[in-house]
């Protein structure tokens, strides 16, 4: 309750003894040790109070209703508790046992500069894994095309292609 350590009490004893002084401190201690015992008897019987009006009243009954109808069994969760157990314990190599199928779109526009085709999924990936890769690398497949078209259908690749010179730092603008 209080956070009172070894040099506060002393301290305290000290200022007690001073001002009460060394014939009635005795009696001091005994009357403040009497009235800590009236005081923790009767939160003793506050509390036994207050258990009794609530055994009355049916609260334990409605408490233990409460509990049996919020228990992960009843409600199936122990199924489910099960089922992360066993995923937990899944290993993806281990469970990849059918080679997965990866048929890639072929580069209509193949592009010299380009990247070179990603390699072949992983067989030991899962369908869901699987499904993913192909997804993106046929996204792959559209931005290098889209890419390629931009480049055969943009501008020259320098201004001198064009007719245009490069700029002379020594000549004027608008000269």
């Amino acid at each position: 309750m209080f956070d009172l350590g070894m040099s506060e009490l002393l301290v305290i004893g000290i200022v007690a003894l001073i001002v009460i002084g060394p014939k009635d401190l005795p009696e001091l201690f005994r009357s403040l040790g009497r009235f800590t015992a009236k005081m923790r008897g009767m939160a003793r019987e506050f509390s036994r109070a207050m258990e009794a009006a609530a055994d009355e009243s049916g609260v334990k009954d409605v408490a233990k209703d409460l509990k049996s109808v919020t228990s992960a069994k009843s409600m199936g969760l122990d199924a489910v508790r099960e089922a992360t157990a066993k995923f937990e314990k899944w290993d993806p190599l281990k469970s990849a046992t059918r080679p997965a199928a990866a048929a890639s779109k072929p580069d209509l526009h193949p592009d010299p500069a380009a990247d070179p085709p990603a390699a072949p999924p992983n067989s030991g990936m899962g369908p869901a894994t699987q499904a993913l890769a192909e997804a993106r690398a046929e996204r792959q497949a559209i931005a290098q095309d889209a890419a390629a078209r931009l480049r055969l259908a943009g501008a020259p690749a320098s201004a001198t292609d064009e007719g245009l010179a490069p700029p002379d730092s020594n000549s004027k603008a608008g000269a």
